[in-house]
């Protein structure tokens, strides 16, 4: 849990919400919810929780009704997809700060319902942005990935696109940001938990390859660097934290084996599967023509990003909606292409069974 004394601490990011209306999408989620739960401390003038699933929601909204008078926040159950509903809480709130946290994230299963991850991921944000910025919203921050960068998956070229929606919105009257991240442990369906759970029925634990690695992050330094970033006056882009190594994920699993399999007294093997479609040995955090340049906040870096005029990219989005209500899959591949060069799908979106059943 998040308390005052963790992040009160940070001037800016007490600023930012101490008495300030706050929306946050995604709300239930793993992210979503810490953020919530470091967000209430801090004594916004109101909270509004946003998210699709009405588990996750219900969960978030019990947990802080345990510790928060309800006048103070409104869970509202529904998805940025709803450009109605969007309208409806944006004008009826007045939010000073967005928090947009709502995204599908899990990349096998995004190669397997492409046109979700693009409505959801791309369209989404773009809607979103648009109302914001027409609501006269002072701040949009977004949760992107470090599977933005160069993809193979739809996941991180639904998530580019919409970085790039910001990026092509941004005003002086409403600054867009995004920050990217890499993994979160002990997210739901991350290799943690994921691990953990086959030393618990004695194996074997599966990683897809020897060498693949990935950048990690702690839940509460995640939360930290939102909030920083969203914190950040006068400053919008795209920022990345400061970054430590990356780690191999084939030493996550032998140290929860070392930690956890030991207990049971059996030997725990790990088995190679192979990547996974979509997958890739390693991520990136910046694209080959990108640069950084530091923040007042020693944590965060801006990322200089090349972006798509607005005459070539409301067009291209145009036409992105128009293949996603048509089902279109060639269609919806081709511009997602234009919109991020450096997308290399995968053979399965090209396979007529996949087009048949997305």
């Amino acid at each position: 849990m998040y308390g005052a004394n963790l992040l009160a601490q940070e001037k800016s990011i007490q600023k930012a919400i101490t008495g300030k209306t706050i929306l946050l999408t995604g709300a239930g989620g793993f992210i979503g919810s810490a953020l919530a739960a470091a967000i209430v401390p801090l004594k916004p003038g109101h909270l509004i929780l946003l998210d699709h699933s009405e588990r996750n929601l219900n969960e978030i909204d019990l947990k802080l009704a345990a510790t928060t008078a309800r006048d103070l926040y409104t869970s509202v159950l529904g998805d940025i997809c709803d450009t109605k509903l969007l309208s409806e809480v944006l004008q009826g709130y007045c939010p000073d700060t967005v928090y947009h946290a709502a995204a599908f994230k899990h990349v096998p299963l995004m190669e397997t319902n492409p046109f979700a991850a693009v409505a959801n991921n791309a369209l989404g944000t773009y809607n979103l942005a648009k109302l914001v910025r027409a609501s006269g919203v002072a701040n949009l921050l977004m949760i992107s990935t470090d599977k933005a960068v160069n993809p193979i998956s739809i996941m991180g070229a639904s998530k580019r696109a919409a970085e790039l929606a910001l990026l092509n919105l941004d005003s002086p009257r409403t600054r867009m940001s995004a920050i990217r991240l890499g993994n979160v442990w002990g997210s739901p369906g991350s290799v943690v938990p994921t691990f953990l759970n086959q030393i618990l029925h004695g194996g074997p634990v599966t990683v897809t390859h020897p060498e693949v690695s990935r950048y990690f992050l702690k839940i509460e330094e995640t939360v930290e660097l939102i909030l920083l970033a969203a914190a950040l006056e006068g400053e919008s882009g795209i920022f990345i934290p400061q970054l430590r190594a990356p780690i191999k994920i084939v030493d996550v699993a032998q140290q929860l084996i070392n930690q956890d399999g030991a207990k049971n007294g059996k030997a725990i093997p790990v088995t190679f599967t192979g990547l996974r479609t979509g997958d890739k040995m390693s991520e990136e955090f910046l694209f080959e023509e990108e640069v950084t340049e530091p923040t007042v906040d020693g944590r965060l870096f801006r990322v200089t990003s090349n972006t798509i005029a607005n005459e070539s990219f409301h067009p291209y989005i145009d036409a992105l909606s128009d293949s996603v209500e048509q089902r279109d899959l060639a269609a919806m591949i081709e511009t997602l292409c234009k919109i991020v060069p450096s997308y290399r799908p995968t053979k399965l979106l090209w396979r007529p069974s996949a087009r048949a059943s997305a």
